[in-house]
């Protein structure tokens, strides 16, 4: 029967098939993402673990650093982040090494993260007095990293920008936006894309905004294609083709220890974050592939 129901299974049906299918590799450098928006509520840290994952399934080594006090990735990736439990706040301010604080994720033998605690809502605070206050977790993640190879770094920032989500921007290079589809999408991305350009004159030149992802998305009505439509305008390069739907199996998935992708890997959401971090994937590859032909001319 030809319903607007059996019609998108029968879509869902043929993307999980071509799923299947990709073959994607990680090379080059190890890739710093920032994933930060200064409104909340946008799918923020559901984005930056899912995505982790999907990219775990793939077959990079992933590393989640959650710099939010909240501590919503940490609970998403299943690791513990009680108080006693050594996090990202003993990095920042007692100069404890990465690898005393990095923990398996149960999600996937690639996927690791380094937690937060409640400890870090007063960081924001000790941090002004510490020495290099805006490199620590840059200096701290380069000493890790020497170490310890990793494809991806994916770090999830609070929705502020404070020393927490400036540490963030120092120590990436590139920027990963998420946008919800609704009305007020583009307020407040002004004063991040403001901020990203202050980073990138004063504390890090390399950082770039290189993706955005549209969250949320409702097909059904009106407003989120014409949301969709103006963030693609302003922004061609950067945005995914992957929009992430409205999805009760994302939403649910934290409450379990994990995310979508192994709560149940085969609902709309799921597939959407797969098919994005696809997308993630092979734009790094299209990237260096450009860089290489740019040498060869120069």
């Amino acid at each position: 029967m030809d319903t607007p129901l059996a019609r998108e299974l029968a879509d869902l049906s043929v993307r999980r098939r071509a799923l299947e299918n990709v073959n994607v590799s990680f090379t080059g450098d190890t890739r710093v993402l920032t994933v930060s928006n200064q409104k909340g509520g946008v799918g923020k840290t559901t984005s930056a673990v899912n995505i982790a994952a999907a990219l775990a399934q793939l077959g990079a080594k992933v590393l989640v650093i959650d710099l939010d006090p909240q501590g919503n990735a940490s609970t998403a990736l299943g690791v513990t982040h009680t108080a006693d439990t050594p996090s990202i706040y003993d990095v920042l301010i007692n100069d404890l090494p990465f690898e005393e604080i990095v923990q398996q994720s149960p999600e996937s033998p690639n996927l690791a993260a380094a937690p937060s605690t409640i400890h870090l809502a007063g960081a924001e605070i000790e941090l002004v007095s510490q020495v290099a206050r805006e490199f620590r977790l840059r200096r701290s993640l380069e000493t890790y990293l020497s170490t310890h190879p990793t494809d991806v770094v994916i770090i999830d920032c609070p929705p502020s920008l404070g020393l927490l989500t400036i540490n963030a921007f120092t120590a990436a290079s590139e920027v990963f936006i998420p946008i919800q589809c609704e009305y007020y999408a583009l307020e407040g991305l002004s004063q991040l894309l403001g901020s990203i350009q202050m980073i990138q004159k004063h504390l890090n030149p390399e950082l770039h905004l290189s993706t955005i992802l549209l969250t949320m998305y409702d097909g059904r009505t009106r407003l989120a294609q014409q949301v969709a439509d103006e963030v693609r305008t302003h922004f061609p390069q950067q945005v995914l083709d992957t929009v992430i739907p409205r999805s009760v199996r994302v939403s649910e998935a934290p409450s379990f220890g994990q995310t979508v992708i192994t709560y149940d890997g085969t609902s709309a959401g799921a597939v959407a974050y797969r098919e994005a971090a696809v997308e993630i994937a092979r734009r790094a590859t299209r990237d260096e592939a450009a860089q290489e032909n740019q040498k060869k001319e120069n």
